[in-house]
């Protein structure tokens, strides 16, 4: 087994033949510095022609010079969903598949668009799909995995806090983890969970579960959880926490506990 990359810390340092293998979908990245580096569009490229998909690259950078704003999300969720209107229209399941193991994370996080956006699959089938980008061992692919099933979560929220708050209980932490930041009401980089914001108590079957999660992983997601409800809901923080550490008062707890308190008590 090769030895871990340590990735450069400015755009710039990255050394040129590893920018290149980054673009091929050669490496996958080790940093959010590589992550921000690549060039999706030339990447696209390399992949469609590696896989004689080219006719599929002209449609989908169209998609992508259409944005109003080109940042790496958008770039990433234009690709993904282009990858995934053309391999439905031409029935190329086949495709869609290979990318889930894709070498390069960016690929894999492209894949996850192709589960999370996929109408043909309901709010369960779509969480069960999205599972293995959730454990996925990088972390681009997992943050990008529960944004592809977010908006689905919101409309089908009784049935999706139904279905995660089994994932609480899962081996893994990044499993756990996915439950408590997939629904976190305000989020980031995505649309806010209106009902949660408004009533942050039908989340208790996910939040309870993991008031003393053995992963800081986990943790932080937690508390960041409550912290955003404490923003409209802060007399319900106050007291989930005042329960839970009355009810389990170990140093877990506590930290998430104070992070999620942080607005509300400096």
């Amino acid at each position: 087994m090769t030895e871990k990359r340590k990735g450069a810390r400015s755009i710039k340092d990255i050394p040129s033949d590893i920018l290149i293998q980054l673009n091929k979908g050669e490496l996958e990245t080790v940093n959010l510095t590589e992550w921000l580096a690549v060039d999706q569009k030339l990447l696209l490229d390399n992949l469609l022609q590696q896989n004689n998909r080219t006719e599929y690259l002209k449609p989908i950078l169209k998609k992508v010079e259409q944005l109003k704003k080109q940042t790496v999300n958008t770039v990433n969720e234009a690709i993904g969903l282009g990858i995934l209107e053309f391999a439905l229209k031409n029935k190329d399941e086949e495709f869609i598949s290979s990318l889930s193991n894709h070498q390069a994370d960016l690929v894999r996080c492209w894949a996850a668009y192709t589960v999370g956006r996929n109408h043909a699959f309901d709010i369960k089938e779509k969480l069960e799909r999205i599972q293995h980008f959730a454990s996925d061992h990088h972390f681009g692919v997992r943050e990008i995995c529960w944004m592809t099933v977010r908006p689905d979560i919101s409309k089908n929220l009784t049935e999706s806090l139904s279905i995660l708050s089994e994932w609480t209980q899962h081996d893994g932490e990044n499993i756990r983890r996915f439950a408590s930041e997939s629904t976190r009401p305000r989020g980031v980089w995505c649309e806010h969970i209106l009902e949660l914001k408004q009533n942050p108590g039908l989340a208790l079957e996910i939040l309870e579960p993991l008031k003393s999660d053995s992963s800081r992983y986990v943790q932080d997601s937690v508390g960041n959880w409550l912290n955003d409800a404490s923003k409209s809901q802060p007399e319900f923080v106050i007291e989930t926490c005042d329960e839970w550490l009355r009810e389990s008062n170990t140093k877990e707890t506590n930290y998430i506990v104070k992070k999620a308190l942080r607005t509300i008590r400096k």
